[in-house]
């Protein structure tokens, strides 16, 4: 959960790409763990490296909102570069509700970043 003290300077729509952020941070971490475990494609070092580059970035883009740095704007397109290409990549594992799931909440992160180059702290 977000402190609402940390978010005393943020938009609301800022606030939103935060919690996306952050719920894109622990469904690609949980997806590390399950694919791992799942083996064969799904633990493909590309894949893992893909989920692990989307985890970090999540965390590093709503650091950077949290803190109203003035280059969360580059971290945020970045961040929905890598979230687009990790659905992209999490959509390839076939019918599997994991991997349905971290696409999703991917192209929700990447969706929200987008918006954010727009965005300024309040």
């Amino acid at each position: 959960m977000i402190s609402q003290l940390s978010l005393s300077q943020v938009t609301d729509e800022m606030k939103n790409c935060i919690q996306n952020c952050l719920d894109c941070h622990s469904i690609c971490l949980n997806t590390i763990q399950y694919c791992v475990q799942k083996g064969g494609m799904h633990a493909e070092p590309q894949h893992l490296q893909l989920l692990e580059d989307c985890m970090q970035i999540c965390q590093t883009s709503a650091d950077f909102m949290l803190r109203s740095s003035e280059f969360h704007q580059q971290t945020c397109t970045l961040c929905a570069d890598v979230c687009a290409a990790c659905a992209e990549n999490c959509e390839k594992m076939g019918n599997d509700a994991q991997m349905k799931a971290c696409a999703q909440m991917c192209r929700r992160c990447a969706q929200s970043c987008r918006g954010m180059p727009t965005a300024r702290a309040a």
